[in-house]
């Protein structure tokens, strides 16, 4: 036993200098100041536990404390989805969403400043095409957006099942899930039948693509959708696949970054351009939780916050918030945004 003890203790000082990690600039557990940068803001498009689906917004200057806009109302009254926010390359935005999970449609919205959305086209995908998985059903769940500039493509990822849902044995229904995928250069045309994105044997859904860190690369966020139990210790948490392309393959993820029961990552690049901040929900609705790292491959820690005593917070998410996607604006943005979006509606003359 001593040995083990001191094999560890050896390696502890190894773990202390993790290459690229920032040495702490206050004691552990001490007051901090979030740094806030003069030009960055951050804008979080999600749901609320009271209106699955429906768009809201919420802002953050430090991508740490976040409040919500409009009052707590919608932000538009026609789009419906798991918001997910990409940018076009003639600098537009383009948001896609679907009405329900069995809407054979996926649909999406341009804008050119965050505040108005119009509709921008539809997809319908043939799910009787998918190479390797058979039977799929006829399901499209959070249709996300990834574009990737050097290939000058969208990818269009979704989860979809294979076994029908029964109350008898639900779960069956969520470890049927894969994540598809399909390319497009302008989200009307559409590159062949979906394909199955990772060729591991693991129920995911919510997948979220970013580039890899120092731009090589590409790493993957996924919810491992398989029911915890002794046997998967790792289901219903979000765990990391980076690949050297955008297509992979992708290896096996590798260890949780956040509990079970959490679902709908969304990372941001921290304003220092040291940290990565990676949220998740607990689900339905329950609260919202945060991992931090220097590099995609860690080391994470989850970050205190939401905790209802406010001197151990390090993050503060409104009541209610539902997953969505973050991404980061400028200032102008910001403030842009916040006018159009104001607390209280304006008097009628």
């Amino acid at each position: 036993m001593f040995g083990f003890w001191l094999a560890l203790s050896a390696a502890v000082p190894a773990l202390a200098q993790v290459p690229g990690t920032v040495p702490d600039e206050v004691p552990p557990g001490a007051p901090e100041t979030p740094y806030v940068d003069r030009a960055k803001a951050y804008l979080f498009a999600h749901m609320t536990k009271e209106r699955y689906g429906v768009l809201y917004y919420s802002v953050s200057l430090d991508g740490l404390n976040w409040r919500r806009l409009n009052g707590g109302r919608p932000v538009s009254q026609e789009y419906h989805g798991h918001a997910s926010i990409a940018r076009m390359p003639d600098g537009r935005y383009i948001l896609v969403g679907n009405k329900s999970d069995s809407d054979p449609f996926v649909r999406f919205w341009v804008s050119s400043d965050l505040i108005r959305w119009s509709p921008y086209g539809t997809y319908k995908p043939d799910l009787s095409q998918v190479r390797g998985m058979a039977n799929p059903l006829q399901r499209l769940g959070a249709p996300k957006l990834f574009y990737d500039k050097a290939s000058a493509k969208y990818l269009l990822t979704w989860h979809t099942p294979n076994v029908p849902h029964t109350p008898a044995d639900p779960e069956r229904y969520w470890a049927s899930q894969r994540t598809l995928y399909v390319l497009s250069s302008d989200l009307k045309t559409f590159e062949g039948p979906p394909k199955l994105l990772f060729d591991w044997d693991i129920a995911t859904i919510d997948t979220v693509i970013v580039p890899g860190d120092d731009g090589e690369g590409y790493c993957a966020m996924v919810k491992d959708e398989r029911y915890p139990s002794y046997n998967w210790p790792t289901g219903k948490t979000v765990r990391i696949s980076c690949a050297p392309t955008l297509l992979g393959p992708y290896p096996m993820p590798g260890a949780p970054v956040s509990p079970n029961f959490r679902e709908a990552p969304t990372i941001i690049r921290a304003p220092n351009n040291r940290d990565w901040l990676l949220y998740y929900e607990q689900y339905a609705g329950v609260s919202y939780g945060l991992s931090k790292a220097p590099r995609l491959e860690g080391p994470w820690y989850q970050v205190q916050g939401n905790s209802g005593v406010q001197r151990w917070n390090r993050f503060e998410m409104p009541a209610g918030t539902r997953h969505g996607s973050m991404i980061a604006i400028d200032r102008a943005q910001y403030d842009a945004i916040i006018a159009a979006f104001p607390d209280a509606p304006s008097a009628t003359p």
